[in-house]
């Protein structure tokens, strides 16, 4: 897929990230993922990230990660598929080059491992991975990096594939200097944890989609609030936060990292073999696993036609 081709996807609609599916010796289980993947992709998502955050890329191998891209392109359909990738720039590079190759239709350049790095730093990170594919690239500001506007926009002149931004930080300022400064260069992805609690504040700085992690186990329920909020239902955006989303975040911050073990858990409780989080992630305790399923219960009758 043209980057220009996959810009233009990833801002036709809600997005989202399948969790990782591993056995009970915790290797990649591709039949059950297969399976997941292609649940999700009967509903209105264009773009399904593979091996993204909420599907551990941080506990993956880079071996695995082609692996996993190809397994989702296989399941998808005609959903597109956009590839995690990470960690310093020549194993980007190697991961985005290996992901292209595994029929990745767009790379998603999540933040270099644990140092912080200047901007000019940072600017040839991303100038590295986009020119080592020929798929479009989009960057996620979040953590230890951050580009700033002007970064930014020499990256636009530098890279053509460069496609896409993806904020998490929250700066609300500077995602609008951003959109302010890019207009539609760039495609703008919120990606927020649990981004629906953040939507309404994206989509007045300019960002017209956002990934949904919850998507992964309440699909029609994530369709109908990115529904209620473009066509500007404020009520039902409400009557869903206060349904359903607060209460899913109570549960979600009980514990660091139950951004991702949370999700994966509401997959197991939909009937997916998803397996266990790998450590240094822990699962929800038995407790909250009930917890979640009872909110999943007494939201399960909003479904998305």
């Amino acid at each position: 897929m043209r980057p220009q081709e996959i810009k233009t996807i990833l801002g036709s609609g809600l997005l989202s990230f399948p969790v990782t599916h591993f056995d009970a010796n915790g290797e990649f289980a591709a039949d059950s993922y297969q399976s997941h993947v292609n649940w999700l992709s009967g509903f209105d998502a264009p773009v399904l990230f593979a091996a993204g955050g909420t599907g551990e890329f941080f506990s993956l191998t880079p071996s695995e990660i082609p692996r996993i891209v190809r397994a989702a392109k296989e399941a998808a359909g005609d959903t597109a598929i956009v590839s995690g990738c990470g960690y310093g720039t020549e194993m980007a590079v190697a991961i985005a080059q290996s992901a292209q190759k595994a029929g990745a239709d767009g790379i998603l350049l999540l933040p270099h491992y644990l140092i912080d790095a200047p901007q000019d730093g940072m600017r040839e990170h991303v100038r590295r991975v986009c020119q080592s594919v020929d798929i479009g690239v989009m960057v996620y500001n979040r953590d230890n990096a951050v580009l700033q506007a002007d970064t930014l926009a020499r990256l636009c002149d530098e890279c053509p594939n460069l496609i896409g931004f993806k904020d998490g930080t929250g700066d609300i300022g500077l995602v609008r200097q951003v959109t302010a400064m890019m207009g539609d260069r760039l495609t703008y992805l919120g990606g927020m944890p649990t981004a629906e609690l953040f939507a309404e504040a994206y989509l007045g700085a300019g960002f017209t989609t956002y990934s949904s992690a919850v998507f992964n186990f309440v699909p029609g329920l994530a369709v109908d609030f990115y529904r209620s909020l473009r066509s500007g239902d404020r009520a039902d955006c409400e009557r869903a936060l206060n349904e359903f989303f607060y209460p899913f975040m109570a549960i979600r911050n009980r514990r660091k990292g139950y951004a991702v073990s949370a999700v994966k858990a509401g997959v197991r409780l939909q009937g997916f073999a998803a397996g266990k989080v790998r450590s240094p992630l822990c699962d929800l305790t038995d407790e909250e696993e009930g917890m979640l399923e009872a909110l999943i219960v007494r939201n399960q009758s909003r479904r998305a036609a």
